[in-house]
């Protein structure tokens, strides 16, 4: 990974012409033995500064971001200085920033204000900085980062690490001094502890797999991985109940085989279970998932590894058709664990109810297993796994190329922000979800009927030829406009509520 300008070089760089030194290997590390409290002359020392230069250092970023020389800063300043520093949106934190700095709460940060913040940031990375040196010889050796992530229950394997201490040593040599340690941590206005500083950086390095889900490096072996399961859990939960109206409108309409309009089959919804009616099949769906991301993730990381064995690669540098290749393996794997449930909250949707009586889910599951047999459960499996990998290529490609066009066309080459990329997602996630959909139809056919009856399809070929025989093509798209509907609000509400339980869980 190619190291990415840091907020103090390029802001300095920008802003003075102050003289620096070049090290080496052997004097980079400037000795400070003594543990105790910190104070400003030991920042000071670690950094070769005389008080006069660090004044002027400080002030002159004041004024790279005060470009209006107003004398104070603004969001709209901090946000335009810190896109000015190539400092990418997912790790800028403008309004945090703003917030911590801005100690009377008037919206503007002024030079005292802003010196305040430094003083106190620059004395918290010297604490962590002389906390991971356990040697005292004023830089950080490899060794001793993976020593402090290991005492904070971070798992990191030697890929990883050479990836961190890179992207931090600008100068290359394999250690990190203070003055890097500064420049890389300055702007970041969160505690900076070693957990906060790993999850810093660990969003510089995301992955995309496709259908705009991103897995950083590192994160499978993470202490706290359980509360990514978490936070991704509710998320989708929370999208899914959200959007179970639509859904439950979508299966609907594709199990009709003869004309099928919206809204008669809302109304037939509302006579069979009224309100409640539409968010039938909701739990079964919510239930199934966190153990479909999990297995997803974990199948990714896997097969990422084996592909890199095969092709004598490090999992990380793979290239984006063999990551595209195990995302949609990955998905596949996933799927067929939780087809079964797919299956039963297919069969709980298209029930029709007797007395407006519902089945009980484990009454359900045990007449589909007594009547049917095992492998009725997994009815319409192929198709549905026929549609993975050509989803998520269509969706990666189509993402792809629409965020480049936004870059192109409507940002001028600065990276898009959250807006852009939902934006993004949102329009290849339904490009893809079109492309695929006669296939989930002749999936949800095949879940809904069952097997032991006079008419049952008798397979994929079966399903495909019976319903363009008597309804054309159109009958493969049946329900495709609620389940466009769904594509908005349920990318919207997964990553609003994700983020949130990011914060609340401190994976932020």
């Amino acid at each position: 990974m190619d190291a990415k300008p840091t907020a103090a070089t390029a802001a300095t760089a920008a802003a003075t012409t102050t003289t620096t030194t070049t090290t080496t290997t052997e004097d980079c590390c400037n000795p400070v033995k003594k543990p105790g409290p910190v104070s400003m002359d030991h920042v000071l020392l670690a950094l070769r500064e005389t008080k006069e230069e660090r004044d002027l250092r400080i002030r002159s970023l004041f004024n790279f971001f005060d470009v209006a020389n107003v004398g104070y800063l603004d969001y709209a300043q901090i946000e335009t200085g810190l896109s000015a520093l190539q400092i990418p949106p997912e790790y800028k934190y403008a309004k945090d920033l703003l917030k911590v700095c801005d100690a009377n709460r008037d919206g503007r940060v002024d030079y005292h204000e802003f010196r305040r913040y430094m003083d106190a940031k620059e004395l918290e990375l010297y604490r962590i900085f002389q906390a991971i040196d356990v040697e005292h010889n004023g830089c950080i050796l490899p060794e001793e980062l993976w020593d402090a992530l290991v005492r904070a229950g971070i798992e990191i394997d030697d890929e990883e690490l050479a990836r961190f201490v890179e992207h931090v040593d600008k100068d290359n040599n394999g250690i990190i001094t203070f003055e890097e340690w500064r420049d890389f941590l300055l702007l970041y206005p969160h505690e900076a502890t070693i957990e906060n500083i790993y999850h810093h950086w660990e969003r510089v390095c995301l992955v995309d797999i496709g259908e705009h889900a991103v897995i950083p490096h590192g994160i499978a072996k993470h202490v706290h991985r359980s509360r990514y399961f978490i936070a991704g859990g509710i998320a989708g939960a929370a999208s899914r109940t959200a959007t179970a109206p639509l859904d439950r409108l979508k299966v609907i309409l594709q199990v009709q085989t003869t004309n099928a309009h919206i809204g008669p089959a809302i109304q037939k919804i509302w006579k069979e279970g009224g309100f409640l009616g539409f968010f039938r099949g909701n739990g079964i769906n919510v239930v199934k998932v966190a153990p479909e991301t999990a297995i997803k993730f974990y199948a990714y990381e896997m097969l990422k590894s084996v592909i890199g064995d095969i092709k004598g690669e490090d999992k990380g540098d793979i290239g984006a058709g063999a990551r595209l290749l195990a995302g949609g393996m990955a998905g596949a794997v996933a799927q067929t664990a939780i087809y079964p449930l797919d299956l039963v909250k297919t069969r709980l949707q298209t029930y029709t109810c007797e007395g407006g009586r519902v089945p009980k889910l484990g009454t359900l599951t045990k007449d589909i297993l007594v009547q049917e047999g095992p492998r009725a459960f997994y009815k319409g499996l192929l198709p549905s796994l026929l549609g993975i990998i050509p989803y998520a290529g269509i969706d990666l490609a189509a993402y792809e190329t629409l965020k480049d066009m936004s870059k192109t066309y409507i940002l001028h080459d600065s990276e898009p922000g959250p807006l852009i990329q939902l934006g993004c997602g949102t329009i290849s996630g339904a490009l893809g979800a079109t492309c695929v959909y006669p296939l989930q139809v002749i999936r949800t056919r095949m879940q809904a009927q069952q097997s032991n009856t006079a008419d049952a399809y008798k397979g994929m070929s079966d399903v495909f030829w019976r319903t363009l025989r008597h309804e054309g093509y159109r009958g493969f798209y049946k329900g495709l406009f609620p389940n466009l509907l769904k594509v908005v609000p349920a990318a919207s509400i997964t990553y609003l509520v994700y983020e949130a339980m990011k914060k609340s869980l401190d994976l932020d």
